[in-house]
């Protein structure tokens, strides 16, 4: 009888769940700081696909590009003061409110050397998610809470009308850079100018600016930077472990049940190595197409400007943890988490030019461009 009993009860209870209300369907307003034609756009909507497809259709998200409802610099803001309920944009952007900012954004040198995945660690392990949304919250006052979005680097160090040899080459050019990598560029002595994304073809074409910085590969392509430049350089050391954002007001968080909330940081992880693998092939595919089919020379970054990159942006953030407690917090944790991983990675990880360099030496690699002319 007992057992009978509580079969019933089972039964009852599964009944109830089974029947228990689905969760009434929202459309969340999210806006980007990115043109609708831009790689990063796609991110967004890949997120946006994904948090519906694991939320049942529960949660759906409108993405929009830049300048839907705000600027492309506003969506901040826009969303602290719930104009948007939601954001997707890059960190560094940020730095007019504090340098601190463009921590979380993965600053030049890696930072410290670390790649994509130690950075993700020094978030997701180290404490730094939990730095950068009490960095939001209580620093800035913003009501917002944050997660870490597109990988979108290592980023190129730009696009130039002539060719550089060394540092001497790029005093006094005005170059399109934005958050503190601007003044990276500035103590290196380059004339920086703040602008969008899409701004940078115009101002080129009107000569307010004789160089840019955008990402590189399939971005630049996009953005159709070849049509005002034809000299790209690579790497750079101001963007080489760059990582993006999104975000939502904290009430809107607050307002999804929890299985959704679980279902938007599934989003949020998956999205990031979704997106990561397709781009490195679109990247690859844009480099060639930049080289045959544009007349793009595409050439290695001298090596003095990389190190002058690296020189600079010691000297920034040692100007900037001087003056915030905020910033020297968040660049000791980093140095900290990278003084144990990034060692350790050098012994177990080969380096990447070794294997590469048997199956695709250096020389073969650099041939296509010196089709169009002499590389460096």
């Amino acid at each position: 009888m007992k057992m009978c009993l509580t079969a019933a009860a089972a039964a009852l209870s599964f009944g109830a769940f089974a029947q228990a209300p689905a969760p009434a369907s929202k459309t969340i307003k999210m806006q980007s700081s990115w043109p609708a034609s831009n790689t990063l756009q796609e991110h967004f909507k890949i997120f946006a696909e994904r948090t519906e497809k694991l939320t049942q259709g529960s949660v759906k998200i409108d993405a929009m590009p830049a300048g839907q409802i705000v600027p492309a610099f506003e969506v901040l803001d826009a969303t602290h003061k719930k104009v948007l309920d939601g954001w997707h944009s890059i960190s560094y952007y940020w730095v007019g409110k504090n340098p601190a900012a463009a921590l979380f954004a993965a600053p030049p040198g890696g930072p410290f050397g670390m790649d994509h995945m130690d950075y993700l660690g020094w978030l997701y392990v180290g404490g730094g998610l939990q730095m950068w949304r009490e960095f939001y919250q209580n620093d800035l006052k913003l009501n917002l809470i944050v997660w870490p979005a597109h990988p979108s680097s290592p980023q190129a160090f730009g696009w130039f009308k002539k060719p550089l040899r060394s540092v001497a080459d790029i005093k006094g050019l005005k170059c399109r850079q934005t958050g503190l990598n601007a003044e990276v560029y500035a103590k290196m002595g380059m004339s920086v100018v703040n602008m969008a994304g899409g701004e940078i073809v115009p101002a080129a074409q009107r000569g307010v600016i004789d160089c840019a910085e955008w990402v590189g590969g399939v971005e630049d392509l996009r953005l159709g930077l070849h049509s005002v430049f034809k000299y790209h350089y690579t790497p750079g050391m101001h963007e080489n472990n760059s990582i993006g954002e999104l975000g939502f007001n904290l009430e809107v968080w607050k307002g999804f049940t929890p299985a959704q909330q679980e279902a938007i940081n599934s989003a949020v992880n998956d999205t990031f190595i979704t997106w990561l693998t397709r781009w490195q092939k679109q990247n690859a595919d844009a480099i060639e197409e930049l080289i045959n089919k544009h007349g793009v020379q595409i050439r290695r970054t001298p090596p003095d400007i990389l190190i002058a990159s690296l020189k600079a942006w010691d000297e920034v953030a040692a100007e900037n943890s001087a003056k915030s407690p905020t910033f020297k917090k968040v660049y000791e944790s980093q140095r900290a988490y990278a003084s144990k991983v990034v060692p350790a990675k050098r012994y177990m990880f080969p380096p990447y030019s070794f294997a590469a360099n048997y199956y695709w030496p250096q020389e073969a690699a650099t041939k296509p461009a010196a089709n169009k002319g002499k590389s460096n």
